[in-house]
């Protein structure tokens, strides 16, 4: 009787949840030293301000968010700078550091549901930016390694996760 009970009253509640709602799953995950021979541009930025907005600021996705962040280009680590720089994303005043030790092999926390990307940058903080070329825009995004520490927040300029990155470049340029 109670499985029963269970099949007519759980079972079509949780296979009616959309599956948007289940965290995001994959193959592999591109190492530190991928990362780096992959990325069309690596940048040390500090995010600004909002280029535009949140249509609802009630309301924050784990997808593509509306609104852009305009970051301000502090060193250019891999590639050719744009002349600005904004990606989709959300600011806040919240801190979301890395919780492994460097090299990274995982995203942030901020990223470890949803999309699988990290879509929030606290304004004001400095980030270190693995980024492709897009087909859609804005013309860079970080949104090409899912899992991956593509955008993670700096504690300074001499981070380690950020020391260990340009020593990896310097290596990559000199093969």
């Amino acid at each position: 009787m109670a499985r029963y009970m269970f099949r007519r009253m759980v079972l079509p509640i949780v296979l009616s949840i959309p599956t948007a709602c289940w965290p995001c799953s994959v193959m592999y995950i591109p190492t530190g030293v991928e990362l780096t021979k992959n990325a069309d541009v690596i940048l040390r930025v500090k995010a600004v301000e909002y280029a535009t907005p949140p249509h609802d600021t009630r309301t924050w996705t784990t997808g593509v968010p509306d609104s852009l962040v305009k970051f301000q280009i502090l060193e250019v680590i891999e590639g050719d700078a744009p002349s600005g720089l904004t990606l989709h994303g959300y600011l806040n005043q919240v801190d979301d550091f890395n919780d492994q030790k460097p090299p990274y092999t995982f995203v942030r926390p901020g990223g470890r549901s949803g999309s699988c990307f990290a879509n929030s940058y606290r304004k004001g903080a400095e980030y270190l930016l693995f980024l492709k070329k897009s087909t859609i825009s804005p013309d860079l995004t970080v949104n090409w390694a899912a899992l991956a520490p593509v955008n993670e927040q700096l504690h300074s300029g001499d981070d380690p996760w950020l020391l260990w990155v340009r020593d990896q470049a310097k290596a990559i340029s000199r093969r």
